[in-house]
């Protein structure tokens, strides 16, 4: 408890002395300082309203405002550094503050293209061999993750996401968690989840879907629960998979339920009965089980979870601490191919300056 609260108490301090930083900056600009010889007040309160601007990305949420303003002051520290040592190599003096005007600058441009990663959806494609049968000798898989219903896609843009997935031709979709989280709303999961039905209509081999943490929810003020989210995923044909394997297309896909659940199997156990024999994949919500999964007859494994570091350079975090085994994009271990996607959106914050937004598209081929 105490830890928590110093850790709180510290970050409400970083905050405050982040937006008195930002207000001091504003108030150099050649106007505001021109403003202040006859009106101080004016001047202070013309600043202290710049600032209070950035707080309008709190109608989206309060973590859309904590993203601006901590890259603001970032940004605009480094400018300042950045002027001084011009300053004192030059040793002259400028009435203008081009270090404010290049920190705004640099801001814009930075936040503005995270804004377009987070809600412009890529395609990224992989191919893949193997030395297995395969009933038709290639396979194409369509994975995605991350969607968390609300903060860049709604149901309605979810839909036309499935509709790009659907023009791949894919034999097999694979949903790897994180469909949904506590801000998503009733109607938009609905929507979403007919979308979804759509899709498997298409595909010759359906939708897969399995647990992600957020899809249970963490709150208690969602309008539809988990079990109500499993139905109107299976009423739209939709295949969920909780630490269970099936074949479809030749292949078999081993479906396990998120890291978060207690009662989640081991994957040795979980694939016991498995001899290698069909080409495999393990859909796993969270890449933070590598060295085990590597051990067994897998030979591809899809997860999500990371959204590819998201803002820059938290994914590294997770990476350094070995709460991940991987941020974004595929390795091999042993003979087993693993992918990470950056996810189709991401979780609360709408911006991407880590990474982009995306589906994947896995060619499968006998080799």
């Amino acid at each position: 408890m105490i830890f928590w609260v110093i850790l709180l108490g510290g970050m409400l301090i970083a905050a405050l002395l982040g937006v008195f930083y930002l207000v001091t900056r504003f108030h150099k600009f050649l106007h505001i300082q021109k403003l202040a010889e006859n009106h101080k007040a004016t001047a202070w309160l013309i600043s202290a309203l710049a600032v209070a601007a950035c707080f309008l990305f709190g109608l989206i949420n309060m973590y859309a405002a904590v993203i601006v303003l901590l890259h603001m002051v970032l940004f605009w520290a480094l400018c300042d550094l950045a002027a001084r040592v011009i300053k004192r190599r030059k040793n002259a003096e400028s009435k203008h503050y081009y270090a404010g005007a290049a920190a705004l600058l640099i801001s814009a441009v930075y936040l503005g293209a995270g804004w377009f990663f987070a809600h412009h959806v890529f395609e990224t494609r992989y191919e893949l061999t193997t030395d297995k049968y395969l009933p038709d000798g290639h396979v194409r898989a369509a994975m995605f993750a991350d969607s968390h219903l609300g903060i860049t896609l709604d149901g309605e843009k979810f839909a036309r996401e499935m509709q790009r997935i659907a023009k791949a031709e894919p034999d097999v979709v694979f949903l790897v968690g994180d469909f949904v989280d506590d801000d998503s709303s009733r109607n938009d999961m609905i929507a979403a989840c007919k979308a979804l039905g759509e899709l498997d209509s298409q595909v010759q081999n359906g939708v897969i879907y399995v647990d992600g943490n957020h899809d249970k929810g963490y709150g208690n003020y969602r309008d539809f629960t988990i079990d109500e989210l499993y139905t109107e995923l299976e009423n739209n044909g939709v295949t969920i998979l909780r630490d269970e394997i099936i074949s479809v297309g030749g292949i078999d896909v081993v479906g396990r339920k998120d890291k978060s659940d207690d009662e989640r199997l081991e994957i040795a156990e979980l694939m016991a009965d498995e001899d290698g024999s069909p080409y495999t994949v393990i859909l796993d919500h969270q890449p933070s089980d590598y060295d085990n999964e590597a051990a067994t007859c897998a030979d591809l494994v899809l997860s999500g979870h990371t959204h590819g570091g998201h803002i820059f350079p938290a994914g590294y975090v997770g990476l350094w601490s070995g709460i991940n085994d991987r941020i974004y994009g595929s390795e091999v271990r042993n003979d087993t191919t693993f992918i990470v996607t950056s996810g189709i959106s991401g979780w609360a914050i709408p911006f991407k300056t880590g990474c982009i937004s995306e589906y994947v598209i896995i060619d499968i081929g006998e080799g």
